[in-house]
């Protein structure tokens, strides 16, 4: 009997010493950790957009346009006239320049140039720009720049005078 007294006396122990060794172990722990102070998070609002924005390419009317805030890309395509058949919009381009980086010249794409947009070219007065035109309606579109010369009373110094300033689609 006593053998079996002291058994149950035994798991009695062994399991008051767990729940001594489980608290002091909880305590200990506890005493370690450390409450930290609260994560604070700020969102900073977006910048407000505003100046100029140049569009070219498939675009109906290539140029510079404002830019606003909360504009889309639908907005600003739709101010350059939209786009054309030939437009690829899965293949978008944008360029940021950097602070005080000088602006490109726009270029006149002079298969679509009206008269009064050709005549803002160096050397083309309203006589010459009617010519391009002219010239495009009989030829079709210019397939290069160079073939400006063609172009009756244009030739190559004033085709090297502008050349830096034309396009073509």
């Amino acid at each position: 009997m006593t053998a079996s007294k002291l058994g149950k006396y035994r798991m009695l122990i062994i399991s008051l010493l767990l729940v001594i060794i489980i608290i002091a172990g909880g305590v200990v722990i506890f005493s370690r950790y450390k409450v930290s102070q609260a994560i604070e998070i700020s969102i900073l609002p977006s910048p407000e957009l505003q100046g100029e924005i140049y569009v070219s390419g498939a675009v109906k009317t290539p140029g510079s346009y404002p830019l606003k805030s909360g504009d889309s890309l639908g907005d600003i395509i739709a101010r350059a006239g939209g786009t054309t058949n030939s437009a690829d919009l899965t293949r978008l381009k944008i360029y940021v320049p950097s602070t005080g980086e000088e602006p490109k010249p726009q270029k006149i794409d002079i298969n679509r140039a009206e008269v009064w947009l050709l005549e803002a070219l160096p050397g083309i007065g309203e006589t010459r720009a009617k010519a391009i035109i002219d010239y495009c309606r009989q030829n079709g579109s210019f397939r290069n720049t160079r073939e400006l010369i063609k172009v009756e009373g244009i030739g190559i110094t004033t085709y090297e005078r502008i050349k830096h300033l034309i396009t073509i689609d």
